[in-house]
């Protein structure tokens, strides 16, 4: 049977969905409910549900990221969206993403089991070796990690000056830290590390074009813990050191 799980913060939807929707007409089985994006990643990680019906608006969740994550990591498993969010561009941004459908709240019982015989028959094609569909599912795919690497890279440059580690950039855009990991060094051909040193240094270059800033201060503004692991980045990276740069490359000199 297709595993389903269902992701809103109201109860009543949850409840509706799980218990009016004849589901055995499609041989599928609701596995797993959720209230809240941290609770459906959770489920979703559990149970790998082949189909989710979820709302993109609940607290502490950003649908557009969470939905480019579950496609990202489950690029077989179909998701349609359930909201009261009337917006025409999130929407498309959605299925993009790889939505199957977007259906606004209150939806009827047609327009879900329309939802659900789509989500079936897609799962049905996905079973035939080099099918057409797979390549529309890596189209999908390819997108949703464009779209979180996007973000990732956008949340490391919002927070590099703070102790940023890999899981937490993972966890604001709804991934394992293996998965994003391989996407960062997929697109980017770095790992979280260099792209986070190579960003501290561009922002230390900038600071050292003020003389009156002496380097050691410079080093933990842009997010070092120590001048010593700042002064061996800095020389990889540009193969001069701090002051060397500052001097013959700046023209400045150190107060």
């Amino acid at each position: 049977m297709y595993k389903v799980l269902l992701v809103d913060d109201e109860p009543i939807i949850v409840e509706g969905l799980s218990r009016s929707v004849p589901w055995e007409n499609w041989n599928c089985e609701v596995v797993a409910t959720a209230h809240d994006g941290i609770e459906g990643k959770a489920m979703i990680e559990e149970h790998s549900p082949n189909i989710v019906f979820m709302d993109i608006c609940m607290p502490e969740m950003d649908g557009l990221q969470m939905m480019a994550a579950m496609k990202s990591q489950y690029p077989d498993m179909e998701v349609s969206i359930l909201t009261g969010f009337r917006d025409f561009e999130y929407a498309q941004q959605a299925i993009c993403l790889g939505v199957t459908r977007f259906l606004l709240k209150p939806s009827n019982m047609e327009e879900i089991k329309e939802a659900i015989d789509t989500m079936c028959k897609n799962l049905e094609k996905k079973h035939i070796p080099m099918n057409e569909a797979s390549n529309i599912a890596q189209a999908h795919e390819s997108t949703c990690g464009n779209f979180i690497v996007k973000n990732a890279l956008k949340y490391i440059q919002e927070n590099y000056q703070q102790k940023l580690t890999l899981s937490e950039v993972a966890e604001k855009t709804y991934v394992s830290q293996w998965h994003l990991s391989k996407l960062l060094n997929g697109q980017t051909g770095q790992s979280f590390s260099e792209i986070l040193n190579h960003i501290r240094i561009e922002e230390a270059k900038k600071l050292l074009e003020n003389p009156t800033l002496r380097i050691g201060d410079i080093s933990e503004s842009v997010g070092f813990l120590d001048l010593a692991h700042f002064s061996r980045v800095f020389k990889k990276q540009e193969n001069i050191s701090a002051n060397e740069y500052r001097n013959k490359v700046l023209g400045n000199q150190v107060i």
